[in-house]
């Protein structure tokens, strides 16, 4: 019996407005992690979520999340 993989997905948004995306694959318990704005890859066990926001932020310098709440200029 084959086991389905599932994905999803954590996107970041850098300073110039561009959005980066980093897809997390899961195919039973492995989880492997692909960016796709550089091709870099990884495979992640534990927190994949958390090390696709690390590389994006080290990487790409995107640390806005676009589904956080806006915060109110002042």
């Amino acid at each position: 019996m084959t086991r389905g993989s599932s994905t999803s997905r954590v996107s970041r948004w850098d300073g110039h407005g561009r959005e980066h995306v980093v897809h997390v694959v899961r195919t039973g318990v492995q989880r492997t992690i692909r960016c796709e704005t550089c091709g870099w890859r990884r495979g992640a066990q534990f927190l994949p979520w958390l090390k696709a926001e690390e590389h994006l932020a080290e990487s790409h310098q995107a640390t806005v999340d676009p589904t956080a709440p806006r915060q109110p200029s002042r």
